[in-house]
C-alpha cells in the first residue's frame, strides 16, 4: 500500500512540476479578460514558434519612438543571446512635441530610459503598464514641485502624455511583459526616443524642431548614444546618470 501511495505521489509531483500554466492565469484580470488572454496566448505561442523564439518569453525590451509613432518589442531566451525583434506596434495617438517631459500638465510623452514599475490588470484603459517616470534624471531636470507622473503604456487609443495602443495590441504587450516578469525579469526596460535616428525624414524633423534649443539638442545627442549601442550590439546599454541629470552610456 505504501509503495502504491508513493508511486501515485511521485506521478502527481512530476506531472505538476512539468505542467505549464498559462501566463494569462493569475494576472488578476476579470474573467472575461482572462479568457481573452488565454486564447491570445495560444496564438502567440504559435507565432513565436514560427520565429524560432521560445514561449514563455524570458526577457523583453521595449523601444518607443515619438515622432515615428512606434513601439518595438524585442525578446530573447537568455542573457547570452542577442535580442530579436518580435513586433513593431503603431502608437495610435500622440500628445505633445519633441523633447522630454518636465512638468505636470505639459502633455509631453517622456524621453529617456525607464522601466515598468507596475502592472495594472484592471485599468480604465483596458490594460496598462506603468513607467517609473519621474526617474533619477527627471528628478534633477524636471519641475521640483510638480514633475508629473502616471505615465503608462496602455490600451483604449487615447492619451495626454502616455503611449497608447489598440486594445488587441496592449493585450499582446501585457502578456509578453507578464511572461518575462513571471520568469524572473524584475527590471523590464522601456526606452523612449524622440525619433528613429537612422530615419532621414525623422532626423530632419528633429533637427528642425530643436534648431533653436541648444539644451534640447544636447539632450537628444546624449540619448542617441543608447540608440546606437543597441542597434549595433542588440544588447541593452547600461545607462548611468550624472549629478547634472545627464544620461551616460557606460558600456
Amino acid at each position: 500500500m505504501n509503495k502504491i501511495v508513493a508511486l501515485v505521489f511521485s506521478f502527481v509531483f512530476i506531472y505538476g512540476a512539468n505542467a505549464q500554466t498559462l501566463i494569462a492565469d493569475g494576472q488578476g484580470t476579470s474573467t472575461g479578460m482572462t479568457n481573452r488572454l488565454k486564447t491570445l496566448e495560444t496564438k502567440m505561442r504559435k507565432d513565436f514558434d514560427s520565429l524560432g523564439i521560445q514561449w514563455p518569453i524570458k526577457e523583453v525590451y521595449f523601444r518607443s519612438f515619438k515622432y515615428d509613432g512606434q513601439l518595438e518589442v524585442w525578446v530573447r531566451d537568455s542573457d547570452t543571446m542577442p535580442f530579436k525583434l518580435y513586433k513593431t506596434y503603431k502608437v495610435c495617438a500622440m500628445a505633445g512635441s519633441m523633447g522630454p517631459k518636465r512638468v505636470e500638465g505639459d502633455f509631453q510623452v517622456p524621453e529617456g530610459f525607464y522601466y515598468i514599475s507596475e502592472f495594472n490588470p484592471r485599468s480604465e484603459y483596458h490594460l496598462s503598464l506603468k513607467l517609473n517616470y519621474p526617474n533619477e534624471s527627471d528628478r534633477v531636470l524636471s519641475d521640483q514641485v510638480s514633475p508629473g507622473g502616471r505615465i503608462y503604456i496602455h490600451g483604449s487609443c487615447v492619451t495626454v502624455g502616455c503611449i497608447p495602443l489598440r486594445d488587441e495590441q496592449i493585450e499582446e504587450v501585457y502578456l509578453i511583459a507578464a511572461s518575462a516578469r513571471r520568469y524572473g525579469q524584475n527590471y523590464i526596460p522601456v526606452h523612449i526616443f524622440p525619433v528613429r535616428f537612422n530615419n532621414k525624414k525623422s532626423l530632419q524633423y528633429l533637427y528642425k524642431s530643436s534648431k533653436e534649443d541648444l539644451e534640447l539638442q544636447r539632450f537628444e545627442v546624449g540619448i542617441k548614444e543608447a540608440y546606437d549601442y543597441f542597434n549595433e550590439n542588440k544588447k541593452i546599454p547600461l545607462i548611468g546618470i550624472n549629478q547634472k541629470g545627464d544620461y551616460m552610456v557606460l558600456n
